[in-house]
């Protein structure tokens, strides 16, 4: 590669990374606000009263979409392994060794999130007093103080199997941007039915699913960008990445 090409590459991975902080410093933002706004209960309000939520043990969202969606990501994952087992077809896939570090920032994904919710004291909606419950309703800013009912319940934890998948949309991004955006726009749209569908049993309100999403993102973004300044260190030693 001449120097003319190695510095628009450079140039390139560049921008891209400040592409990826700013969009990771917006949703942040966006988060934040949601936050402020205080439109959790009205959402869960929407589909519970003090009777509960009739749709907490429906079987499509209890069994089909909660529990097969759980099953779905532990099959892609496997999925995903498998093929990195394989060899890559070089210039049209990612390489072996780049699957596999992706496939530990989704394994890393799938752990911290639910490690963070084993922490949290925040109840679930269903929890909650107005919904026939136990629980006070406490911002989950207000870390460490119990609310009265279970707690371990922010961020969302089945989130996570949709949105730790982001890895994928950074995985293919530099050799197939199609198959990059697909990927992201399947995952965006996988969480957004999974936290539906948490808010509709009153397992979640929608700023935990958020949480988790923007979690997942961070991660991945970070990855991305500790994987490139790896890569251009290697490559200016001269040494293969």
């Amino acid at each position: 590669m001449t120097a003319a090409a190695q510095g628009h590459a450079h140039g390139h991975e560049h921008g891209r990374g400040k592409r990826d902080a700013l969009v990771t410093l917006v949703a942040l933002a966006a988060l934040l606000l949601w936050d402020l706004s205080g439109l959790d209960l009205p959402a869960a309000r929407f589909f519970g009263d003090l009777h509960g939520f009739a749709w907490t043990h429906t079987f499509f969202l209890s069994r089909v979409v909660h529990d097969g969606g759980r099953l779905l990501a532990w099959v892609l994952l496997a999925a995903l392994v498998v093929t990195a087992l394989r060899p890559a077809d070089a210039g049209r896939a990612p390489s072996r060794a780049a699957r596999w570090r992706w496939i530990g920032v989704i394994l890393l994904c799938v752990l911290a999130v639910p490690a963070i919710k084993r922490l949290s004291a925040t109840s679930c909606p269903w929890d909650l007093i107005e919904f026939g419950g136990v629980a006070q309703h406490l911002s989950h800013w207000r870390w460490g103080v119990p609310d009265g009912g279970s707690g371990h319940c922010f961020p969302s934890g089945h989130a996570v199997a949709a949105f730790g998948f982001f890895g994928l949309h950074f995985l293919w991004r530099d050799i197939n941007p199609r198959r990059a955006r697909l990927w992201l726009v399947m995952v965006l749209v996988t969480g957004a039915l999974f936290g539906m569908a948490q808010l509709a049993r009153g397992a979640h309100f929608p700023s935990h699913t958020l949480w988790s999403a923007w979690l997942c993102w961070a991660i991945c973004a970070g990855a991305d960008a500790l994987m490139r300044l790896q890569h251009n260190a290697q490559r200016l030693q001269g040494t293969p990445p």
